[in-house]
């Protein structure tokens, strides 16, 4: 069963205003992908949909980096999922995916990097960690469509305000990101606030490799 825990943060945090979020202000996609730092790891999510190429800041975000690429080395990920359109509007929202606490797969919770502790921002494109309370981070991902600031730890906010622990961000793919968010979703499936935001059929991650800077992005295995 899903685990209803992943949803309800990412929920409130999407159903806040986002007038000032529009897509007009998210960052273009680039045409080319930027050589990486020697700091960070790249990583080839195959998906049903076309490759999607990942850059995650090792250097800046080492805890989260080094949970991600244990689940890719493991190859944990292989054959898991996007599962999640969460479409605010017209290219703006996210899509998540993961192992959806699959026992077999799962790897325990990790601590969670605040975006005030590493620098990053939840910028269109950025990779980040699913959670509920801080530290209760394991497979699941998010990828962001468009800005949101709001993802971000701010300190100043009563609560639980230490927003999602972003590890990277997207170099190559961001149009296999849009047709995913795009895609048909369910509008039965689904628990509380994930209900109608369940991709209808989810899209296989097929293979989740590391890749060199140079090499083309894998075809699967």
């Amino acid at each position: 069963m899903l685990c209803h825990r992943l949803a309800i943060a990412l929920f409130v945090t999407l159903s806040a205003p986002v007038a000032a979020q529009t897509p007009d202000t998210a960052a273009a996609p680039p045409t080319t992908a930027p050589a990486p730092r020697t700091d960070t790891v790249r990583v080839t999510l195959q998906t049903a949909l076309g490759p999607i190429v990942l850059e995650l800041e090792a250097g800046r975000a080492p805890v989260t980096t080094a949970n991600f690429l244990r689940y890719v080395d493991e190859k944990r990920l292989d054959g898991s999922s996007i599962y999640r359109s969460a479409k605010v509007q017209e290219g703006f929202g996210l899509i998540q995916g993961g192992l959806r606490n699959d026992p077999k797969k799962v790897l325990p919770d990790i601590a969670h990097e605040p975006t005030s502790k590493t620098g990053l921002k939840h910028e269109d494109g950025t990779i980040s960690m699913a959670r509920a309370a801080p530290g209760t981070a394991s497979s699941d991902f998010f990828i962001s469509v468009g800005a949101m600031p709001s993802m971000d730890a701010d300190p100043s906010q009563p609560g639980d305000n230490q927003g999602f622990a972003a590890f990277g961000r997207v170099v190559e793919g961001m149009d296999v990101v849009r047709r995913i968010l795009d895609a048909p979703t369910s509008p039965t499936e689904g628990e509380g606030p994930m209900r109608g935001q369940m991709l209808s059929p989810a899209v296989t991650i097929a293979t989740a490799r590391r890749t060199p800077a140079s090499a083309p992005a894998p075809a699967g295995e």
